[in-house]
């Protein structure tokens, strides 16, 4: 990389796009200069050999060196935009910033102790995955294990304080859903907010459900979105594609999607109880082709399913150790 790819945004923001795996092929960095030439830098990355060329290409580009790092920021703890941070870390000496929630939840995913790589693929077995699809979920949660070396020794973001960075005050907003504790970044006098990949523009977050973390994620990322949407916002950033106004119209669409996403999910359990994985094999019919898109639309859908219980358009029935969805008795009141 001769040249790093950084895009000025009045002067106080800078956007740096960070090579990733497919599908998405790249995440947004932010850098946030202060007066004094030092940089408070939020989600790095993944760590791979391309990403350590393309900091050490950013800060060449920039003029600055290891030790203007002040602070690494983390919206949320998936290694897109966390796992850099320990090797980036360890090169300037700097403090990592994160939720205690978020960290929680890096925790459940890669900490020393987690059974998650062996626990999932049998919770998915349970909803019904097949053996084709669930035989390969192990592999694939243990391939981000080196994305996310070194893990960083972290400092925990106080939710109710504003965090300074670029020379001015940002006001916390931490939600959930899509990552629980995940925390977004508004200022009141630009209408700025970093926002992560609480909302993105043209692509809908991924709510998952998993086992350990947030029971009821839908629920919690429908309140996250209409918290985020009560903010007067001029232009938000997020961790994926590119910085977009409308905000308020695309919070709106979201809710929307999701809506949408329940009742279709509820419609087919009105023709007789299925399990998780036959649901999400018709909702997501087309689109999943890789272990990868796999997991993240089978969690998708026991998302939704969990919300439509507990909204009582949905009951779960156990039975020989497997679970089934079926159409509540009270299915045509819908209580959101």
């Amino acid at each position: 990389m001769s040249k790093a790819d950084i895009t000025s945004w009045d002067e106080n923001i800078l956007q740096v796009s960070v090579p990733m795996d497919s599908p998405l092929r790249q995440v947004n960095s932010y850098i946030l200069p202060d007066e004094d030439g030092r940089i408070t830098i939020i989600d790095p990355g993944p760590r791979s050999p391309e990403t350590e060329k393309c900091w050490r290409a950013i800060l060449q580009e920039l003029g600055l060196s290891w030790k203007d790092v002040r602070d690494i920021v983390v919206t949320h703890h998936h290694p897109d935009h966390y796992g850099l941070a320990g090797w980036l870390q360890s090169q300037t000496g700097c403090k990592v910033w994160v939720t205690e929630r978020a960290y929680a939840e890096a925790m459940l995913m890669w900490g020393s102790n987690t059974d998650i790589n062996e626990v999932l693929p049998l919770y998915f077995i349970r909803h019904g995955m097949s053996e084709e699809w669930s035989s390969g979920i192990k592999a694939h949660l243990e391939s981000f294990d080196a994305q996310v070396e070194p893990q960083p020794v972290v400092t925990y973001l106080n939710e109710v304080q504003p965090f300074g960075m670029g020379g001015r005050e940002w006001k916390l907003i931490v939600t959930g859903g899509h990552a629980p504790g995940h925390v977004s970044f508004y200022h009141a006098g630009s209408g700025q907010m970093i926002c992560g990949d609480a909302v993105l523009p043209q692509i809908s977050p991924n709510v998952s459900l998993l086992p350990g973390s947030d029971p009821q994620p839908l629920q919690t990322f429908l309140q996250g979105l209409r918290e985020l949407g009560s903010y007067p916002v001029s232009m938000a950033f997020p961790g994926h594609r590119e910085p977009f106004m409308g905000f308020a119209h695309r919070v709106s669409s979201l809710l929307a999607h999701h809506e949408e996403r329940l009742d279709a999910a509820a419609a087919l359990l009105a023709n007789g109880p299925l399990s998780g994985f036959a649901v999400c094999e018709i909702l997501f019919r087309s689109r999943v082709t890789t272990v990868h898109q796999m997991r993240f639309a089978m969690s998708e859908t026991l998302a939704h399913l969990a919300e439509l219980m507990r909204r009582e358009r949905a009951v779960m029935i156990e039975a020989d150790g497997a679970i089934l969805f079926a159409a509540s008795e009270s299915a045509g009141d819908h209580v959101s």
